[in-house]
């Protein structure tokens, strides 16, 4: 997939106001509009434009895609960083229909985001005040043992120019024990205002992990590249492990090789199932700085007769 440069496409600046986004398009649309232009491509720009024009005609759309930075150059190969759209809160979603309509580069970034913004008269007239969507990161640690956390959300609004200005709030927010990544927290009446005093919509938090130094996270079960030396993964031996839950005994059985996959059951998240957490042996081994532990190693290779290249036939 590449990237698609939608200021480019509309021949605007990135601090274009959106009264000048508005125009570029109709400019554009009514010369690529395959009724009326002789351009041997206009289909195809045409739905371009198009395609462009539904993302920065929308504040929370356009915000979302001006997270990706600059980075990027159009035609480039794409790939969206992990948790690139995290603190940042935004009401309703994008339907199934936009997604359908546009590219695949489209949906990578809004297809999937959250529920499709009701639409028409009868919606405009509903007094319930729509719900919002953010994700949110927290340590893993966290969801171990449960925290209160103060939160900073920046929703995306138009300022008094036209422009794609940021309205910051926090929240003390509970963080109960046993979440894991995908999950959502509700917070009642933390959403957009309703009209005429009906009731605030909800605020939907999706859970996700910050980077560990240590572990890795899939689902509710928790991972751990474990060093051992050649002795231990050879002879056996009961070592301490360092997981979530503190340090804990672990036995390596005898003759164990590099990537043996080992498993604490149960001690992965404590959700309502709890996950596992997994231990996969990483066998380091120590240099010869010495001479007793190079005499080591030349009385090891004298009477071990070890080939581990035996199967490939040398």
């Amino acid at each position: 997939m590449q990237y698609k440069d939608y200021y480019k496409t509309l021949d605007v600046e990135r601090n274009a106001s959106q009264s000048d986004i508005k125009k570029a398009y109709r400019r554009l649309a009514r010369k690529y509009h395959p009724d009326v232009s002789k351009e041997t491509n206009a289909e195809e720009r045409f739905k371009e434009v198009g395609e462009a024009y539904a993302v920065l005609k929308d504040p929370e759309k356009r915000t979302a895609y001006d997270q990706l930075g600059s980075q990027w150059k159009i035609d480039q190969p794409f790939q969206p960083p992990p948790d690139w759209n995290a603190g940042y809160e935004y009401s309703g979603g994008y339907s199934e229909a936009d997604a359908a309509a546009f590219s695949d580069f489209f949906e990578t970034l809004f297809g999937a985001r959250g529920r499709a913004r009701a639409e028409g008269p009868a919606a405009r007239l509903h007094p319930h005040g729509q719900d919002s969507h953010a994700k949110i990161l927290i340590n893993l640690e966290d969801a171990y043992q449960g925290t209160t956390s103060i939160l900073s959300l920046r929703h995306p609004q138009l300022d008094s120019s036209g422009h794609v200005a940021f309205h910051e709030r926090h929240l003390n927010v509970n963080i109960p024990k046993g979440v894991y990544a995908g999950q959502h927290i509700r917070l009642k009446g933390q959403g957009e205002a309703g009209m005429n005093s009906g009731q605030v919509g909800d605020l939907y938090l999706e859970i996700g992990f910050n980077p560990h130094s240590i572990y890795k996270v899939k689902g509710k079960d928790v991972y751990l590249d474990l060093p051992v030396t050649p002795w231990e993964a050879a002879l056996g031996e009961q070592i301490m492990v360092p997981t979530p839950l503190g340090r804990m005994k672990m036995k390596i059985p005898p003759g164990s090789t590099h990537g043996k996959q080992m498993r604490l059951k149960r001690k992965g998240i404590p959700a309502k199932v709890p996950g596992d957490f997994y231990v996969n042996l990483q066998i380091v081994v120590p240099p010869a700085g010495t001479a007793e532990v190079r005499e080591a190693y030349e009385t090891l290779k004298r009477v071990a007769g070890f080939n581990p290249r035996q199967h490939l036939g040398v």
